[in-house]
């Protein structure tokens, strides 16, 4: 049964998703993901939408040659999984935890009555929706214009939600080489030659186990032309 009456905005006037599916009681279906752990993979049925509670999400395809290509990186406050509501029987890809997380599976006839029944839910969602088309759309402009340094500073901003957060200093969710290799669509090396670079200038603070620290200056990088 779904509530009479919406949940309030938060203190900044922004709904508040989180507090929303709380008081539908969607929270009793949070799972726990290790690091590295499937949420779900390529072909398997689809239908659930994901909420990330807490941790983060590599979005992957799988070629049919066998090569991956890392679609996008989510973290707290996104949803995944939304393919199921067009219609897809299937997963088009797949999503993996990059951190130990916490993920609300949402059936998918639940989230199309919360969709249809409560307005602010379904801005918020819409919201999430053409957020995401729009960093697809900055992604493939990033790959076409931008040199393999600039995507990876860019990619390191992203992974540490830059502009999300108040402090100038952030972490990054410790990830492989090898992964920050395949969402910048370069070579494992290149990456680790600019990861030392940034470090050198102060953009960075890397040792190569413990997760990256990003300073704002970072910035610098992406908007050197």
């Amino acid at each position: 049964m779904e509530p009479k009456k919406a949940v309030r905005a938060g203190r900044s006037g922004v709904f508040n998703a989180q507090a929303f599916l709380d008081s539908v009681g969607i929270t009793r279906n949070i799972v726990q993901y290790g690091r590295a752990a499937a949420v779900f993979t390529q072909g398997e049925p689809a239908g659930h939408v994901m909420y990330i509670q807490s941790g983060g999400v590599k979005l992957s395809v799988l070629s049919k040659a066998g090569k991956e290509a890392v679609v996008a990186m989510l973290g707290p406050g996104d949803f995944f999984g939304e393919g199921c509501l067009a219609g897809q029987a299937v997963r088009m890809g797949s999503a993996t935890a990059i951190t130990p997380s916490a993920i609300m599976n949402i059936p998918k006839d639940r989230m199309v009555r919360l969709l249809h029944k409560q307005p602010q839910m379904s801005d918020r969602f819409i919201s999430h929706m053409l957020t995401r088309n729009i960093r697809i759309e900055e992604d493939l402009v990033d790959q076409l214009f931008n040199s393999s340094e600039q995507r990876l500073a860019r990619t390191l901003l992203l992974l540490a939600r830059y502009g999300k957060q108040d402090k100038p200093i952030r972490m990054v969710p410790q990830i492989s080489q090898e992964t920050l290799a395949e969402m910048v669509g370069t070579t494992r090396s290149r990456v680790n030659f600019f990861l030392n670079k940034f470090k050198k200038l102060g953009f960075i603070d890397y040792d190569g186990e413990r997760p990256i620290k990003i300073n704002k200056s970072l910035l610098s990088v992406v908007l050197h032309d």
